[in-house]
């Protein structure tokens, strides 16, 4: 099954939608990225567990925000990250397939700018809504008490295997609308 025709991040020129899950689709999310994690976890175990989740994700707002800020912001811009990389000799950039916050977040000013930062660099965020536990059932997933922001990075794994067809199929339905 080759998918290649789809990035498995969003293009220059696509619009990001907001992509909230709530309910059964937010328990069958959550489920299939569980199972994803735990077969790309399988398929590498050369690495202690938290070391492995470090690689493939930035877990926690500071780490997002981090991440986000070290991409680029566009092509008119990478003229000046190859600068400052050749500059620092700096090891590859990191790239952040999509983020996923948890919407229950309080006080909300620890993520209010988490939107406009991944939308100035073309990630998607994900929205996880469930009434006051969205910030507890994204924890679980990597094993954590609560996690209100998770970036899942480009790795070419099961993982963004799976996000990519989500943010594929979530890109058909708005353009149906």
């Amino acid at each position: 099954m080759n998918q290649n025709h789809i990035p498995l991040v969003p293009s220059q020129g696509e619009e990001q939608a907001e992509i909230c899950f709530e309910g059964e689709a937010l328990a069958s999310f959550l489920n299939s990225i569980e199972r994803n994690i735990q077969s790309s976890r399988n398929s590498d175990t050369t690495l202690p567990e938290k070391i492995w989740f470090k690689k493939q994700f930035a877990i926690g707002v500071n780490e997002v925000t981090r991440v986000l800020e070290r991409m680029s912001l566009s092509a008119s811009t990478e003229i000046s990250s190859e600068t400052r990389q050749t500059k620092h000799k700096a090891s590859p950039p990191v790239r952040l397939q999509v983020i996923l916050v948890a919407s229950d977040c309080n006080p909300r000013w620890l993520t209010r700018h988490l939107p406009d930062l991944a939308s100035s660099r073309k990630v998607p965020v994900i929205y996880v809504k469930d009434k006051k536990a969205g910030s507890l059932r994204l924890g679980t997933l990597f094993k954590l008490k609560t996690a209100i922001a998770i970036g899942i990075k480009v790795k070419g794994n099961d993982i963004n295997q799976f996000i990519k067809e989500v943010l594929h199929d979530q890109a058909r339905e708005t353009s149906h609308l």
